[in-house]
């Protein structure tokens, strides 16, 4: 399935899409995927974003309302365009167009409008995505304004999480040799590895792209290490195959500096620099954001793929892992003592 090309359609129970979703999809050269079960649109969801999801809710409109809140109330989902379609001589016809905004849906079509504006809402839809600066067009994942308000929304919440600042080390090097197109693939796999990881491990944690090779992710304090570990684990696991078999088998490739000389240019690696609310509090989403910062810097100063926790305000030091067995084992009876 194409990533972006695809128009999805869900009604329950199960029906064809009327005339107005099909005239709508061949305007747009969209590919129209029908699905018969809520769990097929969240599967579908969960390996791509498509251009447009569109609910029907005439027929059972509990089932289909249910479906856009949980797919709204996901912060990997609710990027998705989506829009609530009622038509027909349903009772609740007036009362439906308002709940399926407050179920969170981007737009609502019904019959109580005419035909005109039905496809002009349906346009809109795809314009306001179009413009949406806060979705990064490589990865399809939030963008900067998302990231400080998860930032928020976390603060205010009052839970012990922690913000994640995510940076591919050597990324220019690889990027000049082998080209945008390659660099670009590195992007998204790494942007997969982020979102897959944090989606399957820590319930309610958050993936954004802040930019280039710079992502954030946001997970509670109990899921950050097990989240990190995976994280370095398949990055450099996967991250070889990304090169020619000569340079993957060197471990290095030949690289000039601006000044003309030549460097063995390592391997890409992944450094994380890690800040929580577990010993400070925060009072502004600046603290947060340039904290995090600082100790993604320090991170990148380590060799190999790292992340490191800043938790200063108990040990008066910033801690970095993967570490040896022994610094393993000290760390996490730090962590048990100190909750």
């Amino acid at each position: 399935m194409a990533l972006g090309n695809t128009l999805i359609y869900f009604a329950f129970p199960a029906r064809q899409p009327p005339g107005l979703v099909r005239r709508f999809h061949q305007a747009h050269a969209l590919d129209l995927l029908v699905v018969d079960s809520p769990e097929e649109v969240h599967a579908l969801l969960n390996r791509s974003f498509p251009a447009c999801l569109i609910l029907e809710a005439s027929g059972d409109p509990e089932t289909v309302l249910g479906l856009c809140a949980a797919v709204k109330r996901d912060p990997f989902t609710s990027i998705v365009p989506t829009v609530v379609l009622v038509r027909g001589e349903n009772q609740d016809l007036e009362e439906l167009p308002a709940a399926g905004l407050q179920a969170g849906a981007d737009e609502v079509v019904s019959d109580l409008v005419s035909d005109k504006e039905k496809s002009l809402r349906l346009e809109l839809v795809l314009r306001r995505a179009a413009r949406d600066v806060n979705v990064h067009p490589t990865t399809r994942l939030p963008g900067t304004a998302q990231i400080e308000r998860d930032f928020a929304e976390r603060m205010a919440a009052g839970g012990p999480f922690a913000v994640c600042y995510a940076d591919l080390d050597h990324f220019k090097e690889f990027n000049d040799r082998y080209g945008y197109n390659c660099g670009d693939s590195v992007i998204y796999l790494t942007s997969r590895i982020l979102r897959d990881v944090v989606r399957s491990l820590s319930v309610g944690g958050f993936v954004g792209h802040i930019g280039g090779d710079d992502f954030i992710f946001n997970v509670s304090m109990e899921h950050l290490e097990v989240c990190c570990d995976e994280i370095v684990q398949l990055f450099d696991e996967l991250i070889p195959y990304q090169y020619t078999p000569d340079d993957r088998k060197a471990g290095y490739f030949l690289g000039k500096d601006r000044r003309g000389t030549v460097h063995r240019i390592p391997l890409m690696t992944l450094s994380i620099g890690v800040v929580t609310n577990f010993s400070q509090a925060f009072s502004h989403t600046a603290q947060v954001s340039e904290l995090a910062t600082e100790m993604k810097a320090y991170a990148k100063t380590l060799p190999g793929s790292v992340y490191v926790v800043d938790r200063r305000g108990l040990t008066g030091a910033r801690a970095a892992y993967p570490p040896s067995q022994e610094a393993r084992a000290s760390r996490k009876s730090s962590l048990s003592a100190g909750s």
